[in-house]
């Protein structure tokens, strides 16, 4: 079962987001600021597979943060942003540091829920896909007694 965390400072936005993503079979924790969403990926073990972040929280710059976190941690989790406060500057910005997609909570005539479990499951084939290239070239690395950068040889 794939882990989400979702970050948002707005109570029933956070909640909406994580009682849908419940229904859909995801684990879901959550954060209420920027801080608390920081320290939710620090501390989770293993590192969460997918966090939704809001863009705007404590400052302008709030999501940036959580995505820069989330990749420091696993450069694997998919980080998705949400906004109410959509423009492109921003997008461009988050999607260079490796966000999987940039989503606006208040798009008219777009069920965003909707929107938002297309893009999640979207992102989690995108990391399943990552980390089975990833094991595959391991194996092949180990068959073929080549050093995979990173691994320390004595490491088995």
């Amino acid at each position: 079962m794939y882990r989400i965390l979702v970050v948002d400072d707005e109570d029933e936005v956070r909640d909406a987001v994580g009682r849908r993503l419940r229904r859909e079979g995801y684990q879901v924790d959550q954060a209420g600021s920027h801080e608390e969403g920081v320290e939710a990926i620090r501390r989770a073990e293993p590192p969460y597979d997918l966090i939704v972040t809001d863009m705007v929280m404590e400052d302008p710059q709030s999501g940036v943060r959580i995505l820069e976190t989330a990749l420091s941690r696993d450069i694997f989790s998919e980080v998705i942003v949400l906004t109410a406060y959509g423009n492109v500057g921003n997008a461009v910005e988050c999607m260079r540091r490796g966000a999987f997609d940039y989503v606006e909570k208040n798009i008219p005539g777009v069920d965003v829920y909707e929107l938002l479990i297309l893009k999640i499951n979207q992102a989690m084939e995108r990391r399943r896909m990552s980390i089975q290239a990833l094991r595959r070239y391991a194996d092949i690395a180990r068959q073929e007694h080549i050093e995979m950068p990173g691994r320390n040889p004595t490491d088995g």
